[in-house]
C-alpha cells in the first residue's frame, strides 16, 4: 500500500492480516514489533514497514527511491553506510567519516558517497583510499564519491547530520569543498571537476 504525493518519495508498508501474514524474525520479539505499525488507518490495523520509499512519475509509473535509515540502496543491494564507515576509519589518516547515498539521474536508488575529515598533519591517499575499499567492500557499497570537510554537522547527542550533505550532492559548482571521484582505471580516487561532473550526469561516464 502507498501513500504520497506523486513526484514525491513515500513509504511502501503492507497490511498484516490472515491472508498475509507476517511470522517476524528469528531473536527476541522486539525485532519483529519494531518493523510493525499499529493504528495506522484506524484503530487495531497493523501494517509492516518495508523501509523501502518509492516515488510514483507523472505517467504514474513508480520506482524505487531510497531505504529510510542508515542504509541506501545501489545496483539492486542496501548499503550500511555502518560497514563503509567501519571500512573506511581503518586508514590512519581519516579522523571522522560520514557515508550517505546521493542520487544521479539515470540511475535507480543512489550512488555511495564518503564526506571525510583528515586527522592534524595528515594528507589524503588517494590511492590508498582507492585500495581500501575495494579490497575490504562489495563492489556496489564503495563510495562513488569523496568530500573533504574540516567539520561535520552534527546533533545534540553527535550524530552527524546527513540531509544537507545529501541534498547538495556531489555538483562541484555548489561545493567548495575538494571532491573526488573513483577511477577503476586509474585505481585511484581522482579530482571531480566540472567536466568530469557533466560527464557522468550525461551518462557518458557510466557507474
Amino acid at each position: 500500500m502507498l501513500f504520497f504525493l506523486s513526484g514525491e518519495p513515500g513509504l511502501l508498508i503492507s497490511r498484516v492480516h490472515a491472508k498475509n501474514p507476517f511470522f517476524g524474525y528469528a531473536g527476541p520479539y522486539k525485532h519483529t514489533k519494531d518493523k510493525l505499525l499499529c493504528d495506522v488507518f484506524k484503530k487495531g490495523d497493523v501494517y509492516l514497514n518495508t523501509g523501502d520509499l518509492i516515488v510514483q512519475n507523472q505517467d504514474n509509473f513508480l520506482y524505487f527511491w531510497d531505504r529510510t535509515g542508515d542504509t541506501f540502496r545501489w545496483k539492486g543491494e542496501n548499503v550500511s553506510t555502518a560497514e563503509v564507515v567501519d571500512v573506511i576509519g581503518m586508514l590512519d589518516f581519516i579522523q571522522e567519516a560520514n557515508v550517505y547515498g546521493v542520487a544521479i539521474t539515470g540511475y535507480e536508488g543512489r550512488a555511495g558517497m564518503a564526506s571525510i575529515i583528515l586527522k592534524p598533519n595528515k594528507s589524503l591517499d588517494l590511492e590508498k583510499v582507492y585500495e581500501q575499499v575495494v579490497t575490504s567492500l562489495p563492489a556496489y557499497a564503495c563510495p562513488r564519491f569523496l568530500r573533504i570537510q574540516e567539520k561535520m554537522e552534527a546533533t545534540g547527542t553527535f550524530k552527524l547530520l546527513k540531509y544537507r550533505l545529501v541534498e547538495e550532492g556531489f555538483n562541484p559548482l555548489k561545493i567548495s569543498e575538494p571532491l573526488y571521484f573513483m577511477d577503476n582505471l586509474k585505481k585511484s580516487y581522482v579530482p571531480l571537476t566540472r567536466e568530469l561532473y557533466d560527464q557522468i550526469m550525461l551518462g557518458e561516464i557510466k557507474l
